[in-house]
């Protein structure tokens, strides 16, 4: 194991805040928290405190997923069943550049593509429907897409594939991950690919590479279930459905943890890092091969987020215990 050590961290007041999400863009790392708030770090000087903090009114803040990361553009969504875009370049007071929705259902899944211009959300199970939204931003005021029958219980996960936006993977609680064509709008048509893999917690594309109709050979995804079993499909033509490409079972025995942190593909496209915690040793990992430890980590309490830039050598973690961390090489 090669430890790494805290260089500087940041906790937010009151004992009883969980930060969610650290998303990393341009002007610096933003980070969601459950005090409903939205806020932006300086990477290097987590100590500070954040430079700037909106407070969202979505009620419970659910997801918050990048837009633009060179325009530093953050969306978040909750159980008010509205996205909010805000621009973090700008004063908090000005920083909400449109609001969308209103009127849905409470919303739990959020994925962007600032390519095709498109926002995706998906809601929890209401009046025995659970939906996928699909909004143009160059006009947002009605979505342009809506699919009501791919998912049968609380849309949990969503994500744009990285080079073929038109292609968008969804989880749900009701087991199922898909791989939607938002092109088509005919549901049963619309679906070019399901796996039942059980109550879906985490799940994205593990594959880059453009997806074109010439080119079926390998559409990489994984799933983690909410009880922690973990597996990799291959949503390519022939191979939408059926038995996973490589299948983990129960993450925790197979790579000694208690539960999984996150999955990050990497840029290059090969391969990717999981992040797994433990609430009762001495830390958590990253990657199977060659584990990075974090001894302490976020003690006993969940490690909810993590993110990390490999030129800079340096993890950003965020959890339960209110706090922000930066870890580095030891002397």
């Amino acid at each position: 194991m090669y430890p790494l050590v805290t260089s500087d961290g940041y906790k937010y007041p009151g004992d009883e805040t969980y930060v969610l999400d650290i998303l990393p863009v341009a002007t610096g790392l933003a980070a969601t928290a459950s005090d409903q708030t939205l806020s932006l770090f300086d990477p290097l000087r987590l100590s500070q405190g954040p430079v700037r903090k909106i407070t969202t009114d979505h009620g419970n803040l659910k997801a918050a997923k990048v837009y633009s990361g060179v325009n530093s553009i953050i969306c978040t969504a909750g159980e008010n069943g509205t996205v909010s875009v805000w621009d973090l370049r700008l004063n908090p007071s000005n920083a909400r550049a449109l609001q969308i929705g209103g009127n849905l259902p409470g919303l739990l899944a959020l994925s962007c593509s600032e390519e095709s211009n498109t926002l995706a959300a998906g809601t929890e199970l209401a009046n025995h429907q659970a939906s996928i939204l699909i909004w143009d931003l160059r006009s947002p005021s009605t979505p342009k897409s809506q699919y009501h029958e791919v998912h049968s219980d609380d849309v949990t996960e969503l994500s744009f594939h990285p080079s073929t936006p038109h292609l968008l993977l969804s989880g749900s609680t009701d087991g199922l991950v898909n791989v939607t064509d938002t092109r088509i709008t005919d549901e049963d048509e619309a679906v070019q690919a399901t796996f039942n893999h059980g109550s879906v917690h985490r799940a994205g594309f593990l594959t880059s590479e453009i997806v074109t109709n010439d080119d079926p050979s390998s559409l990489l995804l994984y799933a983690a279930s909410h009880d922690e079993k973990f597996a990799i499909y291959d949503a390519a033509e022939g191979s939408g459905s059926g038995a996973p490409t490589l299948d983990l079972g129960d993450v925790r025995e197979a790579l000694g943890c208690q539960y999984l942190a996150g999955v990050l593909a990497k840029v290059d496209g090969n391969g990717a890092v999981v992040g797994v915690g433990a609430q009762e040793s001495d830390g958590w990992g990253l990657d199977r091969d060659m584990v990075v430890g974090l001894p302490g980590a976020h003690g006993s309490e969940l490690v909810r987020s993590f993110c990390f830039y490999d030129e800079q050598r340096v993890v950003f973690t965020a959890g339960e215990d209110g706090c922000v961390k930066a870890w580095r090489p030891g002397n």
